[in-house]
């Protein structure tokens, strides 16, 4: 979460990530009800990187008759969009030796022999969600999020080869082409022929293709991505050995059985037990396991010190607490609530379908919080339900606001000229919305000073196994997570029966 903006009913964030149908409901309605004072897109990871200049595609290689001439102007709007990457990834993250062991990965990718020549531009970007891709020109992106969950050099390097794959093979041109016909075929039933159910079933049909499209495009990007790094002698089972990280990393975030949103990498995917299965067969065609090189010990050396999780100016997540020590201000979710602030603003999904958001904007003083939550700025307000109130010493007021079948209860707190949002949703109805708003909103207090000069990022660091070290042992070390044991075998990818041994280097999470 960043600092208040200056400007009266503007977020703190400008970035809004509600990414995937897959338990986004919540969210979707809360954004729908608060449209009105809250801002922001973002850009979404891997094949799905659809930019908004003019239809942008990111293509490296286009088949067209003005070949050259096209391929500079993609190769141009790509340069054009770094920047906008970097305002929406938190910027670039800087740490020479984490980026001379990266361009160690991408110099051994370039040399593949059956791979044109192309120079690469890699940006490591400050943002823990798991996402990389690359755009035409050579620019590849990767955020500290993923290389905190990687091993070793060859986990990286197919991550790395994948995203390159999606540009070599034309994906994107592909992907475009295939939406235009979909477009055009749904405008054709829609004005024509509208009567038609055999003709809507084809579109749905056509629906359903185009993901399967997708799916494959992602499971040729894997193939190719494979092929690269086996040439280059990297091990070639990294692909299969990463995807299985990225998908227990993703069950962790689970609350009560649904997928956290954020991980940008895997979302829209095709199922992971098939995607590992294939990217086994794939790996097997250069030899069994243990062939090639998986580069452990440059890579730990390269990550030991990596920012793990929030950037300070955005706040600090500490199991179910949140905590922003710019903003001086910290509250509690309930248990069972998992706290995501990777996306510049702060969200908490739980169990029943409830949903929370945290944001703010500067009030006059002149202002009560009453009439703040009469001004407009939040839709389906039920007027008559606004209560005035104090929290914590505080000046509050909380109301209650309607949206399609969804309800809310909004709390506002006045910390200065700072009015913090409290916004928690659930479907109507739900008895449990009422106490879960009550029970963060009473947890809202200001820090102290002492509690401000406590506050730490937390870090990768990478340690030697010693005699008598456990899994266990190293989980209690583990500071600022929650679920420090399963944290502590997922960083590591450490299966259920996996133990370490003496020498063993491995990751820990602290703040020290």
């Amino acid at each position: 979460m960043e600092q208040c903006s200056p400007r009266k009913d503007v977020a703190l964030s400008r970035r809004m990530q509600w990414m995937t149908a897959e338990n986004s409901a919540a969210r979707r309605s809360i954004r729908k009800t608060i449209q009105a004072g809250l801002l922001g897109s973002t850009l979404t990871g891997c094949q799905s990187m659809e930019m908004t200049d003019a239809g942008f595609k990111p293509s490296a290689n286009p088949v067209t008759v003005d070949r050259v001439t096209r391929g500079d102007s993609i190769v141009n709007l790509a340069r054009r969009q770094h920047p906008k990457i970097l305002q929406t990834y938190g910027g670039e993250y800087s740490d020479p030796k984490l980026e001379r062991m990266l361009a160690r990965v991408v110099g051994r990718l370039s040399q593949d022999p059956e791979s044109r020549a192309q120079t690469y531009r890699i940006t490591i970007l400050n943002s823990p969600s798991i996402n990389a891709f690359a755009l035409p020109g050579g620019y590849l992106y990767i955020t500290r999020g993923i290389l905190a969950l990687a091993n070793d050099s060859s986990e990286i390097a197919a991550v790395l080869a994948h995203e390159m794959a999606h540009v070599t093979a034309n994906h994107g041109l592909e992907r475009q082409k295939r939406e235009a016909e979909a477009t055009l075929a749904s405008q054709v039933v829609n004005e024509v022929i509208t009567a038609d159910s055999n003709a809507r079933a084809a579109v749905v049909r056509g629906k359903l293709q185009m993901a399967q499209f997708s799916r494959n495009q992602e499971l040729e990007a894997d193939a190719i991505g494979i092929q690269t790094i086996g040439r280059v002698g990297y091990d070639p089972f990294a692909a299969a050995r990463f995807l299985r990280s990225m998908d227990a990393y993703q069950n962790f975030r689970q609350v009560h059985g649904q997928r956290e949103p954020t991980l940008d990498f895997l979302a829209s995917h095709p199922n992971p037990p098939r995607r590992i299965e294939l990217a086994q067969r794939h790996a097997r065609q250069f030899g069994m396991p243990g062939t090639g090189t998986r580069d452990r010990e440059s890579f730990l050396n390269g990550i030991d010190g990596l920012l793990f999780g929030d950037q300070p100016e955005q706040g600090y997540v500490r199991g179910r607490d949140f905590l922003h020590p710019t903003l001086g201000v910290a509250f509690t979710v309930p248990e069972g609530f998992v706290i995501d602030n990777s996306t510049g603003e702060v969200e908490a999904t739980g169990p029943d379908n409830l949903a929370f958001r945290f944001d703010g904007a500067t009030v006059p003083r002149s202002m009560s919080m009453a009439d703040y939550l009469r001004d407009g700025w939040l839709g389906g307000l039920d007027v008559p339900s606004i209560q005035s109130t104090e929290i914590n010493g505080r000046e509050a007021a909380v109301a209650t606001a309607y949206g399609d079948d969804w309800q809310f209860n909004v709390t506002v707190i006045r910390v200065g000229d700072q009015v913090y949002r409290l916004l928690t949703g659930a479907p109507r109805g739900n008895e449990r919305l009422t106490s879960v708003a009550r029970t963060i909103a009473d947890s809202f207090r200001v820090l102290n000073r002492r509690e401000i000069a406590a506050l730490n990022p937390l870090r990768i660091r990478v340690v030697t196994v010693r005699p008598g070290d456990t899994i266990a042992t190293f989980a209690n070390r583990m500071v600022g997570v929650d679920r420090k044991l399963e944290m502590f075998r997922v960083l590591n990818a450490l299966g259920p029966g996996s133990t370490v041994s003496t020498g063993d280097r491995v990751k820990i999470v602290t703040d020290q």
